[in-house]
């Protein structure tokens, strides 16, 4: 395709950034998320603000960010691996209430006058408990929600409804806050997270199913840590996005602070701030793809992490609101495009097998990264000044664009996750249950010497493919007697795992084979050997012959 074809191609398809809405199931949960997003800012601007009244500690002020984003990083992974095994519309519909069930708990406290920094700083713990367990699940669930193609346009929507809400929720709570007190906002809030749970609630998807029994907790865990350890694609958006969490969190975490030490202003101006920061967030979003077709994934975020390093910088030394307001707005900018990059990456390079659990980690990560920089810029501002704290948030952002050059955030478009069909279970010569195991596959080649190279370079893909559908102990032996002939050699924990593997292949694990087996110097193809392992000196009831082999 010409290079000019592409471009009317990728013109074409602009209209599509909104395309998700039009699926119902998405447009209602969207829409009411939007609502519980709206109580979620005017929940923040009265946490922050009320939580600044109430203590004289800088330090204290900043955990408010740590203690709602901490719970994803304690939580996350282990949600991920329920989501993907047990249903992520049920692991939504439980953070949805436990969101719902701690605003509530936190306004009656407030009511009988129980106003505390650790009590407040203790629920804002227990809503993060909600908000990791809900979020992860939700973003999940997108791409059984929607098609593939519709993933970065419905990803992108998430992030700009979020930010489109920070137009309007911190300048509402503020006004709020100024002129009905932090209760009747935390109660406002309160009943705005009951309007996704009852949308959740009513709202049914149909989810791919597989034949297989449910894997293990420890399994489930085990492969997703797994797959993302050995996807660079991933690895390198989670690890950017933690540094990111880490290095620009100080705008969101100190903004009550510049307003009270630098500003002199009140609730209402903080809820200005804030709104300049969601205006910046809404107009970058929507504009978002029209940046992404004149420019690659990776430039895109490193400009989006430049934009945050001078919006922090700028904003320590901004002599008035309207100044402030207006960096903030270059701030939000860049916070929404580049944390739109990170997800779209994770989201394409995973799989729908294993989407819950890359997710969970990326969440955990990047709030860890949030959760640790709040504390850091914290204890910053405490120790030295508020000032000293945004500068050094500015110069890290720097760095961390300048970690693109190392970790490049790729693109995914047109990788194809979806497994391949008809598989059928080999047939063995002894009886084996869905545990049985550990199993052994030995794979035999016979590959001339002219093409050895092309073979070594073959298999170095063949490890990693294989290692990310479930194998374990992945070799590659060259007989010595027989230079010509090889032996790949993996192990699955149990009989099951070895079919879940076979089930998880893709197209481009069949092509994969196809290379290797133009390798193969004979008209059959590569001889299969399956397994079972028997440790010598410890005999099972019924299994007192081993190794049992079934040759394919």
């Amino acid at each position: 395709m010409s290079t000019g074809a592409r471009v009317d191609a990728d013109a074409a398809v602009t209209p599509t950034t909104f395309s998700p809405l039009k699926n119902q199931t998405f447009r209602s949960i969207w829409l009411s998320t939007q609502v519980s997003s709206l109580g979620w800012m005017m929940q923040t601007v009265a946490i922050g603000w009320l939580m600044a009244t109430v203590s004289t500690s800088d330090l204290m002020v900043a955990l408010v960010q740590a203690a709602s984003t901490l719970p994803a990083f304690i939580l996350s992974v282990f949600v991920g691996a329920i989501a993907d095994n047990l249903g992520r519309r049920g692991v939504m519909l439980v953070g949805r209430s436990l969101i719902a069930a701690a605003s509530a708990v936190l306004t009656a406290l407030i009511a009988l006058g129980f106003v505390d920094p650790w009590i407040i700083l203790g629920v804002s713990f227990v809503i993060g408990c909600g908000v990791a367990l809900n979020d992860p699940a939700w973003q999940a669930s997108i791409g059984d929600i929607v098609e593939r193609r519709d993933i970065p346009a419905a990803v992108t929507l998430l992030n700009i409804g979020f930010n489109t809400i920070r137009s309007v929720g911190p300048a509402l709570g503020g006004i709020v806050v100024a002129s009905f007190g932090p209760l009747t906002t935390l109660l406002l809030s309160t009943v705005s997270y009951v309007v996704p749970l009852g949308v959740i609630w009513r709202s049914k998807w149909s989810v791919q199913s597989s034949p297989l029994p449910r894997e293990r907790m420890t399994t489930a865990i085990y492969d997703g840590a797994r797959f993302t350890a050995i996807s660079s694609e991933i690895k390198a958006a989670i690890t950017r996005a933690a540094l990111l969490g880490l290095a620009g969190i100080a705008i969101l975490a100190l903004l009550p602070l510049v307003v009270r030490d630098h500003l002199n202003g009140g609730p209402f101006e903080y809820g200005v701030l804030m709104a300049g920061f969601g205006i910046g967030a809404f107009f970058a979003g929507i504009t978002a793809a029209h940046f992404r077709r004149r420019m690659s994934q990776e430039r895109l975020i490193r400009l989006a992490c430049l934009a945050c390093a001078a919006c922090s910088a700028s904003l320590a030394v901004a002599p008035s609101v309207a100044v402030a307001a207006t960096v903030l707005a270059l701030g939000g900018a860049g916070w929404v495009l580049a944390w739109s990059g990170f997800g779209v990456s994770v989201q394409l390079a995973s799989p729908r097998w294993i989407v819950g659990r890359t997710i969970s980690i990326y969440y955990a990560l990047t709030y860890g990264g949030i959760a640790a920089g709040s504390w850091i810029w914290g204890a910053v501002a405490e120790n030295y000044s508020l000032t000293t704290a945004l500068l050094g948030s500015a110069g890290a952002l720097v760095l961390v664009a300048a970690t693109g050059f190392v970790l490049p955030v790729l693109e995914n478009k047109d990788t194809d996750h979806d497994p391949l069909e008809g598989f059928k279970a080999p047939a063995v010569a002894v009886e084996l249950r869905s545990r049985s195991g550990p199993i052994v596959v030995k794979i035999e080649y016979e590959i001339p010497d002219e093409n050895t190279k092309a073979f070594l370079a073959l298999m170095h893909e063949r490890r990693r493919a294989q290692s990310r559908l479930g194998a374990r102990h992945w070799t590659v032996e060259r007989d010595l007697q027989d230079p010509c002939r090889w032996t790949e050699t993996f192990r699955t924990p149990t009989w099951t795992d070895y079919l879940r593997l076979n089930h998880r292949r893709t197209a481009a694990d069949k092509e994969l084979d196809d290379r290797l087996r133009e390798l193969h110097k004979t008209e059959h193809h590569p001889l299969m050997k399956l397994s079972i392992e028997r440790p010598a000196g410890h005999p099972r009831k019924a299994d007192h012959i081993a190794p049992f082999i079934a040759r394919i």
